[in-house]
């Protein structure tokens, strides 16, 4: 047990331990029940002494409940810091007075958050523009205009200016339709996706259950709006087989026509293809690796993020209209993965 020193909170979030969920970590049943924010930031809490047990302050985040307990979790005022620059390599594709242009490393978050208010892409880029950032609403910060999941690799756009930030923010939430803005990204899924080319039109909203994973919606009739609408292109660039012949994977080109939350890996997942080392939303079929050989099966097990990275982005430069094209090398570590399946 700890005393509790934090000042009075923001919010106090209160539940009550159900018989069936006796034993399980205090961490875990907290993250689960609040439906909010990460088990890792509530295991911080646990240890500021922030968590209360029918009363008592615990601090340890691996503490067991029992049925009847009464948690408490007092949750502090929001943070707002404001990011700092830091060392972090970068590796530049383009860079002018308006824009920067990146290979963003798997692993690395976009922007700073809960968890996360350092050793971000924001971060990075402060440190490395400098003085060349004017910033962005009076701020010397770089304008995200699009983000790329922590785990997913590839090439992104970083305005550096209030006129470059607005023009490619324009770019982006037309995405495409009526501009020269083209997306594509690289995946590499579970099984024999048929048909080799096509669309998965389905909307996507948020998990009822898991408010940090979302899913598609089916609608009931044209007048329902649960959802928001997602549009997805795929395209089967090569297929994956066994030595005797069964399908294993497709290496797939998906561009998109909306831009939603984990867009690539709900759809595949949906289409029943999930995205290899995909622990959210493709958890089902690990077992699969099973079939490759005990190397390659290694190989998979091994790899710890979803199999996806965004190959190419084009866009109009926001300042002088020049059509701008990048591509991205395929990552070391799913470039060995692939391998693996060959």
């Amino acid at each position: 047990m700890a005393e509790n020193v934090s000042n009075a909170p923001a919010e106090r979030l209160e539940f009550i331990v159900d018989a069936v969920e006796t034993g399980q970590r205090l961490d875990a049943i907290i993250a689960a029940k609040a439906g909010r924010l990460s088990r890792s930031r509530f295991k911080t809490l646990i240890k500021q002494g922030c968590v209360r047990v029918s009363g008592e302050v615990v601090d340890a985040p691996n503490a067991r409940v029992n049925a009847g307990d009464v948690l408490s979790v007092d949750m502090p005022e929001a943070e707002d810091p404001e990011p700092k620059g830091e060392d972090i390599p970068l590796t530049i594709l383009f860079e002018d007075e308006h824009l920067v242009v990146i290979d963003k490393p798997a692993g690395l978050v976009v922007h700073p958050g809960p968890g996360n208010w350092t050793g971000t892409l924001v971060n990075a880029l402060i440190h490395h523009c400098g003085d060349s950032l004017s910033g962005i609403g009076g701020v010397r910060r770089p304008g995200i205009v699009h983000r790329l999941d922590k785990d997913t690799s590839g090439v992104m756009v970083v305005a550096k200016t209030d006129d470059a930030h607005l023009g490619l923010t324009q770019q982006f939430a037309d995405h495409g339709r009526t501009n020269n803005l083209e997306r594509a990204y690289q995946a590499l899924v579970w099984g024999a996706l048929e048909p080799a080319k096509g669309t998965i039109n389905a909307p996507i909203a948020r998990s009822d259950n898991n408010r940090l994973k979302m899913g598609v919606v089916k609608r009931r009739d044209e007048d329902d709006e649960r959802g928001k609408d997602a549009i997805t292109h795929f395209k089967v660039l090569k297929r994956y087989f066994t030595k005797e012949g069964a399908p294993t994977a497709c290496l797939v080109e998906c561009r998109l026509e909306t831009g939603r939350t984990h867009q690539i890996r709900v759809h595949m997942s949906h289409a029943g293809h999930p995205l290899v080392g995909d622990d959210v939303y493709g958890s089902g079929f690990k077992t699969k690796s099973t079939i490759l050989g005990d190397q390659a099966e290694k190989t998979v097990n091994k790899f710890r993020r979803q199999a996806l990275f965004a190959a190419m982005l084009q866009f109009e430069h926001p300042i002088n209209g020049e059509i701008m094209r990048f591509e991205a090398d395929i990552p070391k570590d799913m470039a060995a993965l692939i391998n693996a399946f060959t």
